[in-house]
Formats: C-alpha cells, sequence, structure tokens
C-alpha cells in the first residue's frame, strides 16, 4: 500500500487542491477567520491561505493504480 501526504503531489496538483482547500475553509470558517483576523489585526487572506494549507493535511488521498 502506499501513503501519500500533500508534499507528496506534483506542483498542479498541490495547486489545485490548495484551491479547493481555500473554498472549503472560507465556506465553513469564513466569518470566524475574519472576525479573528480583525481582532488581532492579522491579514485575512494569509490567515485564510495557512488554515487552507493545515486542512490540506487531514484530506486522505485515494489513488487508483
Amino acid at each position: 500500500m502506499v501513503y501519500l501526504n500533500f508534499s507528496n503531489l506534483d506542483a498542479e496538483t498541490q495547486n489545485h487542491l490548495l484551491s479547493i482547500s481555500r473554498e472549503e475553509v472560507e465556506s465553513r470558517y469564513g466569518e470566524q477567520l475574519r472576525t479573528y483576523a480583525e481582532c488581532h489585526y492579522l491579514d485575512y487572506d494569509e490567515l485564510v491561505e495557512q488554515e487552507a494549507i493545515r486542512n490540506l493535511y487531514t484530506y486522505d488521498y485515494v489513488f487508483n493504480m
């Protein structure tokens, strides 16, 4: 069995998954992150980007071979 994580994937796949993860994070936690960013004087886009990357490592990657 082959176990892969996000960093084992090619750049194109990483970018695609990152955009999907970013949309997921914004739809689930957008308002909470915006409020947190405003209270702590953080850049909202950078915060979402960090959470999207963190979210990617919770995915299970399945490949048909």
